[in-house]
């Protein structure tokens, strides 16, 4: 079985006996309430996903992500999980206290402050996301935290609400799946988009080669535009029942937000598919990108720089539908001209089915067409 991250799986989830005991004292900690984002990322560090870490990044650890891509340790990690916290709490809190984190009133996890530094704005937009532009979504978000940080480890007292329980799959339960199943190797999709049949033969292309492929869409916040979790989810559903093996593929769900991150977001769905105990990942063409902020390609080159991540990529490039061919290609394997391919530009496929209009067959399958047609406002706002 694929080893974790740094090693081993992190496991901050208080016992049932610790967690009454804490909940009988619960009133003796300064709170913070924390949005959907924040609280489903806590849960993603106490269930392991983002193995080795903890809780949230100290500086020493920051620092060395922002300026090195890895933590202080020397293990490879790209993009800070931070905690902000507004002035007025940050001024009453010290080095050594606990504070209470909570989400929708009810207590979510307690988080032991070891670290308390500021927050350059400006560095880690051009640093994580290569650029300080506004109209990027990661770095405007930068630009409304606080500018004061807290780090230290959390341990988790309830886990958050599950809309998509049938999906919501901790690493441990996937790596428990892929046992039962009798898989050694396993290849990850990343998506937040519904499929489209170049999306089809790129899993099942990389698939060939591995026991069993996990498709993992992102659910969490989306820029405006994007499609929204129930059709991408539903979209799969359909698409996998008709059209995949259940004995050698698995539907489960990423429940962390989008950070258009581009090359170094890359290197992190690598890492989180990795301790999901996957041992091959997709990268296509663009991969975590928005509008012309990265090179095609630049989310494929970054991984030569970290040959110790311990998950093998598998890259593919181009592909389109060669009408001469009757099937998808790529760059590889055609001779014929691009006026014999029909290009999957998802801006144009996505316009057709807002109007209601069906794509070519050769295109989405009917199926994957009808879930987004039959959903009167498929996108983000």
């Amino acid at each position: 079985m694929q080893k974790p991250h740094g090693g081993k799986l992190v496991n901050r989830v208080l016992s049932e006996e610790a967690r009454k005991d804490l909940l009988g004292h619960i009133d003796e900690f300064p709170r913070l309430a924390v949005d959907k984002d924040a609280a489903k990322d806590i849960e993603n560090i106490a269930v392991g996903v983002f193995s080795p870490l903890q809780g949230f990044v100290c500086k020493e650890d920051y620092d060395s992500i922002i300026h090195r891509s890895r933590l202080a340790n020397d293990t490879a990690w790209t993009i800070p999980l931070t905690l902000d916290i507004e002035p007025a709490l940050a001024n009453r809190l010290t080095i050594g206290d606990k504070l209470l984190l909570t989400y929708n009133n009810e207590p979510l996890a307690l988080l032991y402050i070891e670290d308390k530094y500021s927050l350059n704005k400006e560095e880690y937009s051009k640093n994580v996301f290569g650029t300080t532009s506004p109209d990027h979504p990661g770095v405007s978000k930068i630009n409304n935290m606080n500018e004061t940080l807290l780090g230290g480890p959390i341990d988790l007292i309830n886990k958050t609400p599950k809309e998509y329980y049938k999906y919501s799959l901790a690493p441990i339960e996937t790596r428990i799946l892929f046992e039962e199943k009798g898989w050694r190797t396993i290849v990850a999709f990343q998506t937040r988009n519904t499929p489209h049949i170049g999306h089809e033969y790129v899993q099942k292309a990389a698939l060939t080669f591995v026991d069993g492929i996990l498709i993992n869409p992102l659910i969490g916040r989306k820029k405006s535009g994007d499609f929204k979790d129930e059709v991408i989810l539903k979209s799969y559903e359909v698409l996998m029942e008709h059209y995949f093996l259940k004995e050698n593929s698995l539907l489960a769900i990423l429940e962390t937000e989008m950070r258009y991150g581009g090359p170094k977001e890359a290197i992190f769905h690598a890492i989180m598919r990795k301790n999901f105990g996957c041992t091959h990942f997709i990268v296509g063409r663009d991969h975590a990108g928005v509008g012309n902020f990265y090179e095609p390609f630049a989310a494929q080159e970054i991984f030569d720089d970290f040959p110790d991540l311990g998950i093998t990529p598998l890259f593919f490039r181009s592909f389109s539908y060669c009408k001469k061919c009757g099937s998808v290609v790529n760059e590889k394997i055609c001779p014929h001209p691009i006026s014999d391919h029909i290009m999957f530009k998802g801006t144009e496929i996505r316009n057709l089915l807002q109007k209601g209009e069906r794509p070519s067959e050769l295109l989405v399958r009917p199926e994957v067409a009808d879930i987004i047609i039959q959903n009167k406002n498929p996108f983000v706002d």
